[in-house]
Formats: structure tokens, sequence, C-alpha cells
């Protein structure tokens, strides 16, 4: 069975598709109880750029590189997989910023892990979560 992930490529969007993308995922980061530092080092976006995702009003469009728009997909993906996980929003949206003791969390939440900014625990928590939805790797 392969990975069904949502794919933002630097090629194909266009910058309102990449703002849209952007807007979203920040939304579900704040949703989930991310602090503004650790959403920007998971998105690896600018201060400003971030809190203009957060304003509704704010960000009509911009250029993400490839980088940007990998850790964008990997967010949404995470979210459509505690979707179909979890029925209620408070799982759905506290599942991120909970202590996890399996061995690659070691009692830190997603959130915390995914908050160091680097690529490969955002795709490695993306990995495991997505397990949750039984995905097979």
């Amino acid at each position: 069975m392969g990975i069904a992930m949502l794919t933002l490529t630097a090629a194909a969007p266009e910058k309102t598709t990449s703002a849209t993308g952007l807007r979203a995922a920040v939304a579900i980061l704040d949703k989930s109880g991310a602090t503004g530092e650790q959403g920007e080092a998971i998105l690896r976006v600018s201060h400003s750029t971030y809190a203009r995702a957060k304003r509704k009003d704010g960000l009509a469009a911009i250029n993400l590189d490839r980088d940007q728009l990998t850790r964008v997909s990997f967010v949404l993906n995470i979210h459509a997989a505690l979707r179909t996980v979890f029925d209620n929003p408070e799982n759905l949206y506290g599942f991120m910023r909970m202590p996890n003791h399996n061995p690659f969390f070691l009692g830190r939440s997603p959130l915390e892990v995914m908050g160091s900014g680097d690529i490969v625990a955002v795709y490695e928590t993306f990995r495991r979560i997505d397990v949750l939805r039984g995905s097979q790797w």
C-alpha cells in the first residue's frame, strides 16, 4: 500500500495556491496549540510570514520553496490522518500537544519534535501518525 499524500510541488503551484496551503497549515498548527516559534520552525517561514498567514486577509499570495511546500504538505497530511482516526475536536487538535511515549517521541509531543524545525523530524512525525490510519511502510 502506498502513501496517500497531498503534495504541493515547487513547479506546479501558483502563488495563491501556496498561500492557501500555508494559511491552512498555520490554522491547523494554531488549533493544535503550536506556539508561533514552533509553527515558524515547522514550516520554515519568517515570523512576519507566519503572522500574515494567521490573519484571514493577510496573505493573498506567496512564493514558497520546495522545502517549505513539503513542510506544508506534511502538516496537511498529518491533519488528514488524524481526521480519519479521531471524531472529536479535542483529540483531533489535542493529539499534537500530548506527550507520546512511543520510542521515536520519547515522551515528547509531536509538536515538540517537529518544533525543532528539522525536516527529518517533521517527516518522521508524519510517518508515525500516518500509520495510525492504516498506511503501510
